[in-house]
């Protein structure tokens, strides 16, 4: 399934025109997602170019960031990122931002998937939200709830996770399936459609939490392969 660009008739998606929108507008109302439309100036790929190459995901500071000899369309980017950083620091969030070169995959993976490149909700035991943007190489991917299957809900898949937990589909199941994270877990549907979350966005995404009236936004990492270009991502 290829990504479309940023769906137009999804209303689970609200675009907003700030950070300080994207901070105060409520996750309701059936809308789990908010989306700060950007096009940044500046190039990222010479950030990117100069961090070097590397293995697996590495975390990047503002040392870091300052200390490459950027030209002055690299010293533009490098900006950007460090004023997202720091608008997410001030409202005492913590975020990361990472030169992804590739992820860790399930090396037993079993009946379900569980890493990043699976479709999947975040989760928190209290209310909270994803922030995220992708600056450069490919982009995060969402899909509309309403064409996402939990993976655990799939009889088939059932009846293995059954067999591995081997007991009752029962409260101490359900637990295990929440233990493992498998119940975060989602399958699309036949003609789903997929959405890219775009280069510069700023989004911030509901997760799945007690008492949240809505539900989690479903979204994974895309799926890269070799040859692509690694991912220079902000996420909180």
């Amino acid at each position: 399934m290829t990504p479309l660009s940023l769906p137009s008739d999804y209303a689970r998606i609200k675009r907003v025109h700030s950070f300080e929108e994207l901070l105060t507008t409520p996750l309701a109302q059936g809308v789990n997602a908010l989306c700060w439309e950007r096009t940044l100036m500046g190039d990222f790929g010479e950030v990117v170019t100069l961090l070097g190459g590397g293995e697996g995901i590495r975390a990047l500071d503002e040392a870091c960031l300052q200390a490459l000899p950027l030209s002055a369309a690299g010293r533009v980017a490098r900006d950007e990122l460090l004023a997202d950083l720091r608008r997410l620091q001030e409202h005492a969030l913590d975020p990361v931002l990472n030169c992804i070169d590739g992820y860790p995959r399930d090396e037993e993976p079993g009946p379900v998937v569980t890493d990043v490149f699976s479709f999947h909700a975040d989760s928190a035991p209290i209310e909270a939200s994803t922030y995220l943007c992708t600056y450069y190489g490919p982009a995060s991917e969402g899909l509309r709830n309403d064409e996402a299957l939990r993976r655990v809900d799939l009889p088939g898949t059932r009846a293995e996770l059954r067999k591995l937990y081997g007991g009752a589909d029962d409260a101490n199941f359900r637990v295990y399936l929440s233990e493992h994270c498998y119940d975060l877990h989602y399958a699309p549907v036949a003609d789903a459609r997929p959405f890219s979350f775009g280069l510069g966005n700023f989004w911030r995404i509901a997760v799945d939490w007690p008492g949240s009236p809505v539900p989690p936004c479903v979204h994974r990492a895309p799926a890269t392969g070799p040859g692509d270009p690694p991912r220079l991502l902000l996420i909180s």
